[in-house]
């Protein structure tokens, strides 16, 4: 790990290769998995205060289990998450395209122009997963299957995690913080 402000930075942005493959994952990353999208405390309201606007862009069952279960609910770590469709894997706010792709509702809307919030940013951020620690917050990446496509994609292209994920990682953290982020890659890199 590498002290980049106050996080703590996985070698693995810097190392591992990554870019979105949507044709070849159909975004299984939305549709998978046993929880739903992490949720930070001010996201919460966030959801809430769009909702209507985000409704038309979501599928029927999603807007059912919305509001059978709401937007999101605590998971089994007593973390906030998405609501899901069922008991796994679909996010209420999953809806497809014309070629399958999962799509967000919540990105749909806000380009759009129908809201001003983008998604929860554990979603922006994926593969990249924060974890909380007393006085820094790791920033992670996560390697999971589903997202082979991604590495194989990312590797042709070279470009590493971090230059991928150079606009949410600049929501999340601040330019400054980038900006610090590729001096410390460049060193990385160099060795």
């Amino acid at each position: 790990m590498i002290i980049v402000g106050n996080t703590l930075v996985s070698e693995d942005l810097f190392d591992q290769q990554f870019v979105c493959d949507l044709n070849a994952c159909k975004g299984a990353c939305c549709i998978e998995g046993e929880s739903g999208a992490p949720l930070e405390q001010d996201e919460l309201l966030r959801i809430e205060e769009n909702l209507d606007a985000v409704k038309p862009f979501m599928r029927s069952e999603g807007i059912q289990a919305l509001e059978e279960k709401g937007p999101y609910v605590v998971d089994d770590d007593g973390d906030f998450v998405t609501s899901l469709v069922g008991n796994h894997g679909e996010c209420v706010f999953v809806n497809f395209d014309e070629k399958g792709i999962a799509k967000c509702a919540l990105e749909q809307a806000f380009n759009a122009g129908a809201t001003n919030w983008k998604k929860p940013i554990s979603c922006h951020l994926y593969p990249v997963r924060l974890a909380k620690l007393t006085e820094y917050v790791a920033v992670n990446y996560h390697k999971w299957q589903v997202c082979e496509p991604a590495c194989a994609c990312g590797k042709s292209l070279q470009v590493p995690v971090y230059r991928f994920l150079k606009e949410p990682l600049i929501r999340r953290f601040g330019e400054s913080w980038y900006q610090e982020l590729e001096e410390v890659a460049a060193q990385w890199t160099a060795r």
